[in-house]
């Protein structure tokens, strides 16, 4: 026997909800011309894209509710949602404390003062925290030692990695990886395999650590190294100031260098719309959508900004179609 609510009930139901008058906002709201209904399509898709919230009458009502992008884009709900997506996309995981989210931080205090978005990498600035556990507040000063938020303590404490010689691997990949976008996945190895750079020098490993432009045992070479002796907090060497071929054919000598080198490659304009893509539709561009992200790419090397990315793709008339 089929289970299920009696058709007479929903009858009833429905009838009942009429008479009170509790359907007749779900009715008239999509009455009206296909262009009507059209526009108020395109209203939920970027409300709920842009805030994940339902449109607010104003949105719902306007015949191209598209023109509001910008105003949407600049009110605090979307930096808030906007900064949590973007924290999400630069760790694997949220960080034990407030501070160790700094790309949440970084992104929001970019969006909230409309900086260029390289300032989130390159901009002089240094989370400062104050109080403990969920009391703990972060603020972004400025620092002129700064540099976005490679050079905070919590962050490279975070990404100091485990390599024996104190090569700092996993900040050089995740510098990589947050400006870029750069995607490696680690070989599976023997146990008891050589995992010294001597080892990583020899294949499997070598492709990434020794080879092509992202080449990890390489581009470290700028960070310096961390040493840690027993439980006491690490230490951080600067590099040695010598100038080390880095990102297959370039040099630098620190990771101020370094980080320049990787927002003024196209790598860095191809992230940005990479990731308006992934937060306004929540995956990568297809390959029919080239054209759209054309036109990210150019919209954002013209302002610099992260919300003209976005901007660009949700003004498009086939995020509404």
């Amino acid at each position: 026997m089929k289970r299920g609510i009696p058709k007479n009930l929903i009858t009833r139901s429905v009838a009942s909800a009429l008479t009170s008058g509790s359907l007749i906002w779900s009715i008239s709201a999509w009455a009206g011309t296909a262009e009507e209904l059209k526009s108020k399509r395109c209203a939920t898709r970027l409300s709920i894209a842009l805030l994940g919230t339902s449109p607010t009458d104003g949105l719902l009502s306007d015949p191209n509710p598209q023109s509001q992008v910008d105003q949407i884009l600049a009110k605090p709900e979307f930096q808030e949602r906007f900064a949590r997506f973007i924290n999400s996309q630069l760790n694997d995981e949220p960080g034990a404390m407030p501070i160790e989210d700094a790309a949440y931080h970084m992104s929001k205090y970019i969006m909230a003062n409309n900086k260029p978005w390289k300032e989130m990498f390159l901009g002089q600035y240094n989370l400062v925290a104050t109080g403990t556990g969920a009391a703990q507040t972060v603020a972004v000063n400025p620092d002129p030692n700064g540099l976005g938020y490679f050079r905070n303590r919590e962050w490279m404490v975070r990404y100091a990695g485990n390599e024996l010689a104190g090569i700092r691997l996993t900040t050089t990949f995740r510098v990589m990886q947050n400006v870029t976008g750069l995607h490696i996945a680690a070989a599976v190895v023997a146990p008891g395999a050589n995992n010294t750079a001597s080892g990583r020098s020899q294949a499997p490993c070598k492709a990434c650590h020794f080879e092509n432009w992202y080449a990890l045992d390489l581009n470290s070479k700028v960070f310096g190294t961390v040493t840690r002796v027993g439980n006491q907090p690490p230490t951080f060497n600067p590099p040695s100031g010598e100038s080390f071929p880095v990102l297959g054919g370039l040099q630098a000598k620190d990771d101020k260098e370094f980080v320049t080198h990787l927002v003024n490659s196209s790598n860095f304009s191809v992230n940005a719309c990479r990731l308006a893509f992934q937060y306004l539709y929540g995956r990568h561009e297809n390959a029919c959508e080239h054209a759209v992200f054309d036109a990210c790419v150019d919209a954002f090397n013209a302002s610099g900004m992260i919300s003209s990315a976005l901007s660009s793709v949700a003004k498009d008339p086939t995020f509404c179609q």
